[in-house]
């Protein structure tokens, strides 16, 4: 036998590798250890970056559209699928906050403190 003869062909090596990485998913799905979770309210719906885009300045853009559309719930931006509009989830920010639909007013009764209202009422004086 010489040097230069191989003894197992690339092709054959390639197969054997192959049949070893189906067999074994194949036995972790018939014995149940590969979890498919169908509770759909831990699942991403995408992941988005936002590009910063200042007057006069042009950036690129798929001509595509995606196939989701946002929606405002409950005063927080939502993120759903065209295809199925119950599978919603909340956009939110690196550190799980959501993002507003709207910018609050600093001057909204909301934001402006209530006075207190445990102190007795001032009575008048009167002049008699």
């Amino acid at each position: 036998m010489s040097q230069n003869e191989a003894r197992y062909t690339i092709r054959s090596l390639f197969v054997t590798a192959l049949v070893a990485i189906v067999g074994t998913v194949l036995v972790l799905e018939l014995s149940g250890n590969i979890k498919h979770s169908d509770n759909k309210d831990h699942v991403p719906v995408g992941d988005f970056k936002a590009i910063h885009i200042t007057q006069g300045e042009t950036f690129r853009m798929s001509p595509k559209s995606s196939e989701l559309h946002a929606v405002c719930e409950n005063g927080y931006m939502a993120i759903a699928a065209d295809i199925d509009p119950s599978f919603r989830g909340i956009l939110v920010d690196y550190k799980n906050r959501g993002v507003r639909c709207y910018r609050p007013s600093p001057t909204a009764p909301s934001a402006i403190p209530e006075p207190d209202q445990t102190s007795e009422p001032v009575q008048e004086a009167r002049d008699e």
